[in-house]
C-alpha cells in the first residue's frame, strides 16, 4: 500500500511540474501582448486563446496540488516525509506565484489597451475636427511647422555653440604650443653649443633622407631595366 502511495505521489508531482512548466511558457507569451507597438482595440483570437489555456492550467494545477495534498493526509508514510512536504510547499507556493503572474499581466494589458484607445480615439476628434474646420486645420498646420523649425534652428544654434568651443579650445592649445616652442627655443639659445648641434642633427637627418632617396631609386632603375 505504501509503494502504491509512493509511486501515486511520483506520477502526480511530475504531472504537476510538467503543467508548471507549460504554465510558465505560456505566460512569457500572454506578456507579449501588452509590449506590441500596435495594440488592437480588441484581444485577438491567439490572446482569447493564450489566456484560456493559462486558465486550464491552473485549474489543472490545483487540481493536482489537491490529490497531492490528500494524499500525503492519507497516508503516514507520506505525512511523516520532510522532503515531500517540502515539495508540496513549493508546488503551492509556484503556483500562487502563477495565479498572481496571470492577474497582473491581464491587468497590465487591459490598461495598455486602454490608454491605445484613448490615444486613438483622441487622434479620430482632431481629424473630425480638422476635416470640419479646414481653416483652424491649416492653422494648426503651420504652428506644427513653426515648431519645428523653431526646433531645427535650436539643434543648428547647439552645433555651432560646439564648434565655437572647439574652435576657441583649438586657439588656445595653439597659443600653448607656441609658448612652449618658445621657451625652449630661449632655453637652446642658452646653452652653449646646442644650435651648433641642433644644426648638426638636422643636417644628418638631410643626409640621410637624400642617401636613401637615391638609393630607393637606384632600386627603381634596376628593376625597371630588369624588365
Amino acid at each position: 500500500m505504501a509503494t502504491t502511495a509512493g509511486q501515486g505521489w511520483t506520477q502526480l508531482r511530475q504531472q504537476a511540474r510538467a503543467l508548471e512548466t507549460q504554465t510558465e511558457t505560456y505566460l512569457h507569451t500572454y506578456s507579449q501582448f501588452s509590449s506590441q507597438s500596435n495594440i488592437p482595440p480588441k484581444p485577438t483570437e491567439e490572446e482569447r486563446s493564450t489566456e484560456a489555456k493559462l486558465q486550464e492550467l491552473l485549474e489543472k494545477r490545483d487540481n493536482v496540488i489537491f490529490q497531492l495534498t490528500r494524499l500525503l493526509d492519507s497516508e503516514p508514510t507520506l505525512s511523516s516525509s520532510s522532503l515531500k512536504q517540502n515539495n508540496l510547499s513549493l508546488l503551492r507556493d509556484k503556483f500562487a506565484d502563477h495565479r498572481r503572474d496571470l492577474s497582473r499581466l491581464r491587468s497590465t494589458l487591459q490598461r495598455a489597451r486602454d490608454r491605445a484607445n484613448l490615444l486613438g480615439s483622441v487622434r479620430e476628434d482632431i481629424s473630425a475636427y480638422r476635416a470640419a474646420n479646414p481653416a483652424a486645420a491649416e492653422a494648426d498646420y503651420m504652428l506644427d511647422e513653426r515648431g519645428r523649425i523653431d526646433n531645427s534652428i535650436g539643434v543648428a544654434d547647439g552645433v555651432l555653440s560646439q564648434a565655437y568651443a572647439v574652435q576657441d579650445s583649438f586657439l588656445a592649445q595653439r597659443e600653448t604650443l607656441a609658448s612652449i616652442n618658445r621657451r625652449i627655443t630661449h632655453a637652446a639659445s642658452q646653452v652653449p653649443g646646442i644650435n651648433t648641434l641642433i644644426g648638426r642633427i638636422s643636417t644628418k637627418k638631410k643626409m640621410d633622407g637624400i642617401i636613401m632617396g637615391g638609393f630607393i631609386a637606384f632600386c627603381f632603375l634596376v628593376f625597371w631595366f630588369m624588365m
